[in-house]
């Protein structure tokens, strides 16, 4: 009898207050769209970190023939094959727990397999370069990549090293920018989740005014606190769920327009957040979106509906 006379008040509620319940919905809703977006693109960034990381390598360049900045390439000659070797084991005994694989490749084959799939008319800023303009060099691939600095602390200073490059240097600017990106979409959303908090709790305040009467006879026929408020806490927790559960349907719509049939089809190379990702985040939006609710109509209850 209880749960039935709390379940037909929350309806009466929902049924008399439509205008200020498509407030709190809307409110809602565009809190935790904010919310989800920031979450995915954290989520995007983590993923492209994840597989880059992974693929990139550390490159020591060896001296090339003729004139370089390294102090370790002032003899202008390339690097001999001694100097080469020499590094391969200053390498494998000094960098053993940091280094997983050494591949050493030469000027040829860096030109004809990785120089002309760039250019391929071997044309750079205006001169057509030969294998000859290259240099050899060393591609490792380091168990942490994060451990880049010692690796080129290592090996910067040693005879034949022209420079040590780390290709993670492409994508920090590309992760800088994202990271920005999710910092201020973070700040906004929490700035909507305040005004969804005050909208939330000024809304069930004005359905309890609008009932006074009614709870006030509740109060004297005996109706315990939880009883006089739980319809009003389901009716804004109502409200949130379901303005929450918009903001999931359109995270994933813009998923799917946005990166999965164009991003996805145009640019192979990265890896993207899906579907399972926005399923994964959803029940979070919505199960934070009803706990904000709850908190927010409870203390606004517990101060109007005093006992």
């Amino acid at each position: 009898m209880r749960l039935r006379f709390i379940l037909s008040e929350t309806w009466s509620s929902l049924k008399r207050n439509v205008p200020m319940l498509l407030s709190v919905m809307l409110v809602t809703f565009i809190s935790f769209l904010f919310i989800g977006a920031s979450v995915l693109t954290q989520a995007q960034i983590t993923k492209a970190k994840g597989d880059w990381y992974s693929k990139v390598e550390v490159v020591v360049w060896m001296c090339p023939d003729g004139t370089s900045q390294s102090v370790n390439c002032t003899a202008g000659t390339a690097a001999t094959q001694t100097q080469i070797n020499d590094l391969q084991k200053t390498i494998r005994n000094e960098l053993a727990d940091d280094v997983s694989q050494i591949t050493f490749v030469s000027k040829e084959d860096f030109y004809n397999d990785t120089f002309l799939k760039q250019y391929p008319n071997g044309e750079y800023q205006g001169r057509t370069l030969t294998a000859d303009d290259m240099q050899d060099s060393l591609w490792l691939k380091l168990k942490n990549p994060e451990k880049y600095q010692v690796v080129s602390e290592v090996l910067s200073g040693k005879e034949g090293v022209d420079t040590v490059s780390d290709q993670r240097q492409i994508f920090e600017p590309v992760f800088a920018v994202l990271n920005r990106a999710t910092i201020a979409t973070a700040a906004l959303a929490a700035v909507m989740v305040v005004v969804a908090i005050m909208l939330t709790g000024t809304t069930i305040r004005m359905s309890a005014a609008s009932r006074r009467t009614e709870t006030e006879i509740m109060r004297l026929v005996g109706a315990s606190n939880w009883t006089i408020r739980l319809p009003f806490i389901l009716e804004g927790a109502i409200a949130s769920m379901v303005g929450s559960l918009l903001s999931c349907v359109t995270l994933s719509a813009l998923v799917k327009v946005f990166i999965t049939d164009w991003l996805a089809t145009s640019v192979k190379w990265i890896p993207y957040v899906n579907q399972m990702t926005v399923l994964w985040i959803s029940p979070i939006l919505v199960a934070g979106a009803v706990l904000l609710s709850v908190v927010a109509s409870t203390v606004s209850l517990h101060r109007y509906l005093k006992a």
